[in-house]
């Protein structure tokens, strides 16, 4: 008790120096959040209230930006699975699964593949699973997430994670919904779920119906002996990062989310001023079909909305988080990142943990991995790189996932 208070205290302190405009602890001047909104509302919310106040922001993270999913969506009954290939890889160390993921809706069906590559293993494996946002027609020919892995790369390092000791499960976020501002969530899973005509400015958009996606994902993997569906990590890079961090929000089998540069409207905070990065007025006029309609009439008004990302990603303690920046991405806000979880951080501690240990903002390759928050920032631009595995997968080992 003696150090759980003690770190409440240390956590108080930090983040009240975080948010005020002293420059703290930020010697070189650098934007610092202001008027952020409290994450417990009063000083005296107690552990017992705070699932209370956890379902509160639940509501409002969901009426108000990323839209409220139907009920029939996430019907479980309405589920089934098919292994359209099964084989050994990666010259025996692994088993390849190729699943047929179908959903039977009100309104029509849906199907969609997930790729999984298994270690071969005594006892289930902990998996990791990327919600990718890269297609290959729009990512010069090369797909990376090929089945056949003719084609690799450091955004799904397939064969790392399995010498690692993780299945390595992937799909492609456009096979739930296309990427497309034009679609107006006319497409994909929404018109299997819903008539059109029934949606209201607090309907569910396309990062939900991609979050949906990585849960249906997690519902096979249940039914997968060969994965310890205990302990699961959901992982996307910029929109996808965006998505991942919303399936862990709502969906707690994920025991760990990992947000890799998503920026305004993932793990940005949004009460700090950073000129060189993208704002709520410029992400719902450019991808306005990525959220419910209620979510822009924040634009412009970040300093004065009544909610914020940290206390988004607070809505995933005790679980794990991790959250990944790059240095020569500005569009991100990564110093916003930072912050968030930082300021999220007090969630943890109602439930006897620590959130992000830290006192500063971290020179780049020198994670902040103590506590059940990561943070990491990366030399370099903005991608998913095999660093940014290395580092989610230390923080799982930390946490004993291949231990147990």
């Amino acid at each position: 008790m003696k150090m759980r208070t003690a770190y409440m205290a240390a956590l108080a302190a930090s983040a009240l120096a975080a948010s005020t405009s002293y420059g703290v602890p930020w010697k070189d001047g650098s934007p610092t959040p202001a008027n952020v909104p409290d994450l417990f509302m009063s000083p005296s919310t107690r552990p017992a209230a705070w699932e209370e106040r956890r379902e509160e922001l639940y509501g409002v993270f969901m009426r108000e930006e990323y839209g409220v999913r139907p009920a029939a969506a996430d019907d479980r009954s309405r589920v089934s699975f098919k292994v359209a290939d099964e084989r050994e890889a990666m010259d025996g160390k692994a088993v390849r699964k190729l699943v047929d993921i179908t959903y039977s809706g009100p309104c029509g069906q849906l199907t969609f593949r997930a790729t999984a590559f298994i270690p071969k293993s005594a006892k289930p494996s902990p998996a990791f699973v990327l919600i990718c946002n890269r297609s290959p027609k729009t990512n010069g020919g090369v797909n990376p997430i090929d089945p056949e892995r003719k084609q690799k790369s450091g955004f799904w390092p397939a064969e790392e994670i399995v010498r690692r000791g993780y299945a390595a499960v992937t799909f492609f976020n456009g096979d739930i919904a296309p990427d497309d501002p034009k679609s107006e969530c006319r497409k994909g899973i929404f018109p299997c779920v819903e008539p059109h005509e029934a949606r209201t400015g607090s309907s569910w958009a396309t990062l939900s119906a991609w979050a949906w996606g990585a849960s249906k994902v997690m519902d096979w993997i249940e039914t997968e002996k060969t994965i310890d569906a205990k302990h699961v990590a959901v992982v996307g890079h910029s929109r996808g990062g965006k998505t991942a961090l919303l399936a862990g929000v709502t969906d707690k089998r994920f025991a760990m989310a990992c947000s890799n540069d998503s920026g305004c409207s993932g793990a940005k905070l949004n009460h700090i001023k950073l000129p060189k990065s993208e704002s709520i007025k410029i992400i719902t006029k450019n991808f306005p079909h990525w959220f419910c309609k209620n979510y822009r009439k924040y634009a412009g008004k970040e300093m004065e909305m009544p909610f914020d990302q940290h206390e988004f990603i607070a809505l995933i303690a005790p679980r794990l988080v991790a959250v990944a920046s790059a240095t020569e991405d500005d569009w991100a806000g990564q110093r916003g990142e930072w912050y968030s979880a930082l300021l999220a951080s007090p969630a943890w501690c109602f439930h006897g943990k620590k959130g992000l240990v830290a006192t500063a903002y971290p020179a780049p390759e020198t994670p902040q991995q103590e506590g059940s928050i990561s943070y990491h920032l990366r030399t370099g631009k903005h991608n998913l790189t095999e660093y940014d595995w290395k580092c989610y997968m230390d923080f799982a080992d930390r946490n004993g996932w291949r231990k147990l």
